[in-house]
């Protein structure tokens, strides 16, 4: 659980690679800062935004369960986030833009191999 704007302090990698070091997953917060919140899906960290109040319930509990799949967070009770579908897809299949990128390596390799060479 975090306040409004996490991530605003710092757009680099590195802020989320210390995260993902000491084990976060999931960030729930009222906002992020967007090149923060895209460097958290970059590296397989979900980041849900919900309201102030309702991040202060789930703050107060003392065992809650995401569900990516289902995009729901289940504690006292059951709780709907969203997120696009390219970012959850990204997440539940561990991609990152290396990954993304690697799916395409068999028409990379035929492109690569058919190009013309140009010769000066």
């Amino acid at each position: 659980m975090a306040g409004s704007d996490f991530g605003t302090g710092s757009s680099r990698e590195h802020a989320v690679w210390a995260l993902l070091d000491a084990g976060f997953r999931v960030i729930i917060a009222p906002s992020f800062a967007d090149i923060f919140a895209s460097n958290c899906v970059n590296n397989g960290i979900l980041t849900v935004r919900l309201d102030e109040e309702t991040v202060a319930e789930l703050a107060a509990q003392q065992e809650l369960a995401v569900d990516l799949e289902r995009c729901e967070i289940r504690s006292a009770r059951t709780i709907a986030f969203s997120i696009g579908a390219f970012e959850r897809h990204r997440l539940l299949h561990g991609l990152d833009e290396i990954g993304l990128t690697l799916r395409h390596e068999a028409e990379i390799a035929r492109y690569e191999r058919e190009r013309r060479v140009l010769k000066f």
